[in-house]
């Protein structure tokens, strides 16, 4: 694997290459099916029109496309500061001029009807601006994750959505992802017996060179590095995981500051999360190791590893244990194109909403602990400040059989 390596590029790879108690309880079965299991795509004039704020690597390799795959949704409106790369963009998927914003005009999304949801795929210091600005223009939003760079931002962001009475969505892909929802359900299940450890791995190397590291790499626009940009699975994967909050965590760092990458973010942080059952989270990031994004669960029964786990294809998932497959073969979907159709079907009122703004707070306030119990050398900080997720993935979402 290359050094230079960047997330998006990591995570496509895959693509090439490859709300019950823990234990003792049945399966859970998806409750709430808003989608058919065959979704035929619905005529065009009835599809949630998508306005995709912030032209880059995953606008143009994995969102665009997901549009022109998904069943209930379509894109309808581009807004970039590069005029040239938004009208070619527009043009290659048949969009009027009109349909075409600069950052400057960007409010005048308010008088564009075509427009339903905005997917605000910018950098994380940008999405709180943009965000509330299409909230309060009468839009629902889908926000890229980490859905902020501090805690104030994102409670500012859920504010803005309830006074505007829109949806505030964010981008948490792995909660309608085949593998992810399997792994869900096998723990809901309890088959394995009780969780004990969970480990989570998700870094890669870094490059100042590449434009879309060098935001990353700086603090106030990344709001955390590594643990923004690569951690954050982790930290939401154990959760849904084992579907509770941790109570307390403990983090650490390694830094080189004589490395150009290094200087306003951390590298190597690795923390450990403790839950109410007693299950523990051992996490791992960082924008120096080798790129991975897979993670293992080691129950008293049984331990399931995927390894790849978290890529947009490719993912490949193993389970030792009691029973059953142990490399069960899990259907690709497109997976930006599964989120977005489960975006407008809640715009529709048609399923309910699995990844709502305050599940991205619970993860902005988990990493903001983790940086904190940094500062203090390791100290515990707690974390237990009772949010509960209204709804488990592994209860509502179903994965919909390929046409």
């Amino acid at each position: 694997m290359p050094d230079t390596i960047s997330r998006r590029t990591l995570i496509e790879l895959g693509l090439a290459g490859a709300s019950a108690a823990i234990a003792g309880r049945a399966v859970a079965q998806p409750a709430v099916l808003p989608a058919p299991r065959n979704p035929a795509a619905l005529p065009d004039g009835e599809k949630i029109g998508f306005a995709v704020v912030g032209l880059g690597k995953l606008a143009l390799g994995q969102i665009i496309p997901g549009l022109r795959n998904a069943t209930g949704a379509k894109l309808v409106a581009v807004v970039s500061g590069h005029p040239d790369k938004a009208r070619r963009i527009a043009a290659e998927n048949g969009l009027p001029a009109d349909a075409i914003y600069g950052y400057a005009e960007y409010d005048r999304i308010a008088q564009d009807p075509r427009i339903q949801v905005v997917y605000i795929v910018l950098p994380n210091s940008m999405h709180a601006d943009y965000s509330i600005r299409a909230l309060k223009a009468g839009k629902h939003v889908l926000c890229e994750k980490p859905m902020a760079t501090s805690v104030a931002d994102a409670e500012a962001m859920i504010a803005a959505a309830k006074v505007a009475k829109r949806q505030l969505m964010i981008a948490y892909r792995c909660h309608y992802e085949p593998l992810n929802l399997e792994v869900m359900r096998r723990m809901r299940s309890g088959a394995l017996g009780k969780p004990r450890i969970v480990v989570t791995n998700m870094g890669r190397q870094s490059d100042l060179s590449d434009p879309s590291d060098a935001w990353r790499l700086d603090m106030a626009m990344s709001g955390g590095g590594a643990l923004a940009d690569m951690g954050i699975y982790g930290v939401n994967a154990a959760r849904y995981i084992l579907d509770e909050e941790p109570r307390e965590v403990r983090a650490w760092a390694q830094t080189d500051r004589s490395d150009p990458r290094f200087r306003t973010v951390e590298d190597v942080i690795a923390w450990q999360f403790r839950f109410p059952s007693g299950a523990i989270a051992n996490g791992s990031t960082s924008f120096s190791y080798q790129g991975t994004m897979g993670y293992q669960i080691f129950c008293e029964h049984g331990k399931i590893t995927a390894e790849p786990g978290a890529f947009y294809g490719g993912n490949h998932l193993t389970i030792d244990g009691i029973g059953g497959d142990r490399e069960p073969k899990i259907r690709e979907i497109d997976q930006f194109a599964r989120e977005m159709d489960w975006m407008a079907d809640v715009v529709r009122g048609r399923a309910p909403m699995v990844s709502p703004g305050e599940e991205g707070l619970q993860d902005m306030r988990l990493m903001h602990a983790i940086l904190e119990s940094v500062r203090q050398g390791g100290a515990t900080v707690k974390t237990d400040w009772g949010y509960r997720r209204a709804h488990d993935p592994a209860a509502v979402v179903d994965v919909p059989r390929p046409v």
